[in-house]
């Protein structure tokens, strides 16, 4: 491999075949990057919610609690 391009131009090694790279596999990366931000905007959305139903819990509990039953 390294003598087939060995005798090839730069352009050919630096610019070529990273373009036939990227149209040949363009469609899969494409759609490995959609799945890493979908799954990312999930947890993100995921600990938006968990930390807002902890903000609430604590909110409810210091508010039920403070209004002293002694």
């Amino acid at each position: 491999m390294r003598e087939i391009f060995a005798g090839m131009p730069w352009w050919v090694k630096w610019v070529a075949v990273p373009v036939i790279a990227l149209v040949v596999f363009g469609g899969l990366i494409l759609s490995v990057v959609q799945v890493v931000v979908g799954l990312l905007f999930k947890l993100l959305v995921f600990v938006a919610l968990v930390g807002g139903l902890i903000y609430v819990v604590r909110k409810f509990t210091s508010s039920s609690s403070s209004r002293g039953d002694w």
